[in-house]
């Protein structure tokens, strides 16, 4: 299998149960979505050491991100073309990966992409199973979503660097503002719940004044019974002693 890899962690769980199934594994890294640079390189080298560490091969692709900016990000930071933005960008890396198993003798095409929530799960699948099948390759395919926590814990257990934005500018743009929106609406709902909740907090702080005074009152009546009595045993005592 030519297993496709976008990134370390989202690789963990994949790679655990394909090879857990016998397959023969090697990873090709081709993403020339991610940006900048330093990220690629970053994300790059943190799959290359936990690859090294698994004997694991790797194959890395040019990293050609003009080339990728003239074809699946000249549809930009639109919400309503972000769907045909990321089956251009999966199509673009699938398809490299599948001519380079064609040409060497690699017999299945697979992603570790449909681990992730944030992807199109039914387009990926769409997307291997065509151009494997084109390239004359098995197309492995598996929704593996169910793992993707586990992979994150296991990633982070390992120190593993975890991006926040799947690859390109554009997921990164959108990553801020879909975690700027849900900020805004934690804010909105605490904002809600002390609303909801003030007019108990003020019958309940009503209810506290109200049993201060009456204690306070108790306790002066209180004082003043004992100022009573005392004064009477003071009177009773005089008259004694006349």
């Amino acid at each position: 299998m030519l297993l496709h890899v976008c990134c370390g962690p989202c690789s963990l769980e994949p790679l655990r149960i394909w090879q857990e199934a016998g397959h023969d594994i090697t990873i090709y890294f081709t993403n020339s979505n991610i940006q900048p640079a330093d990220e690629y390189k970053r994300r790059l080298n943190t799959l290359l050491e936990y690859a090294k560490r698994q004997g694991i091969p790797v194959i890395e692709a040019p990293y050609e991100p003009e080339a990728w900016n003239a074809g699946p990000g000249k549809y930009g930071l639109n919400p309503d073309t972000r769907e045909k933005r990321c089956r251009f960008c999966y199509r673009v890396r699938l398809k490299e990966t599948a001519q380079y198993a064609a040409d060497h003798g690699f017999e299945a095409l697979a992603t570790t992409l449909a681990v992730s929530p944030y992807q199109y799960t039914e387009i990926l699948e769409e997307e291997v199973t065509r151009i494997a099948t084109r390239a004359g390759l098995v197309p492995i395919f598996e929704d593996h979503r169910p793992y993707y926590e586990a992979g994150q814990a296991r990633a982070c257990e390992i120190g593993m660097y975890r991006q926040n934005y799947c690859g390109c500018e554009f997921s990164r743009i959108e990553a801020e503002m879909e975690r700027a929106e849900r900020k805004k609406q934690r804010k909105a709902q605490k904002k809600q719940r002390h609303e909801q909740l003030a007019p108990l907090r003020k019958a309940q702080q009503q209810e506290r004044e109200q049993r201060r005074r009456e204690k306070q009152a108790y306790e002066q009546k209180r004082a003043a019974q004992r100022a009573a009595l005392k004064a009477y045993k003071a009177k009773m005592r005089e008259e004694q002693q006349v």
